[in-house]
């Protein structure tokens, strides 16, 4: 008996945390309500490809690198497959909507040391900085070998070339 009055009260905090912390999401996605949708890729877009396995950092607005996108599951970090194609970038993702960024909207690429909540390396993680609509977003990459990494800046920087 001496037990459940302080377990009950470090339940009701924890509860009450978890509902801030969705609160606060909500209010965020509401705020950003106005990012248009980026376009998904069909299915089959990479039929035979192989892609560069690694994790999707986070998409960030790219004047305020603190600030994560939350809408259309851009602030949600997944493992994931990057494929530099001929028409653009495009994130196979782990458990949201895939993501393609074609390459008309890609407008540089670069390395950092990090991005909101995933620090690495310094040149650890790729970034991509491109335009959604009439919102300039950066979106990090983080390939799992290190060895990959100048070869898929290389294409990336080749769609922008191209373009």
């Amino acid at each position: 008996m001496d037990r459940v009055v302080p377990t009950l009260i470090v339940a009701a905090v924890i509860v009450g945390v978890f509902a801030l912390m969705w609160r606060g999401w909500s209010a965020r996605q509401r705020a950003q309500a106005g990012i248009a949708e980026p376009l998904r890729p069909a299915p089959e877009a990479t039929n035979g490809m192989a892609g560069e396995p690694g994790m999707y950092v986070v998409t960030t607005y790219a004047d305020q690198p603190l600030e994560r996108v939350s809408v259309h599951s851009l602030g949600l970090r997944t493992t994931a497959e990057l494929f530099a194609m001929d028409d653009g970038a495009l994130f196979r993702l782990s458990g949201v909507p895939d993501l393609f960024i074609p390459a008309a909207d890609i407008v540089s690429v670069h390395t950092a040391a990090g991005m909101i909540g995933k620090f690495v390396e310094p040149e650890g993680l790729i970034v991509i900085r491109w335009r959604l609509g009439d919102q300039l977003l950066d979106t990090g990459f983080r390939p799992r070998s290190a060895a990959a990494g100048p070869a898929l800046i290389a294409a990336l920087n080749h769609l922008i070339e191209e373009d």
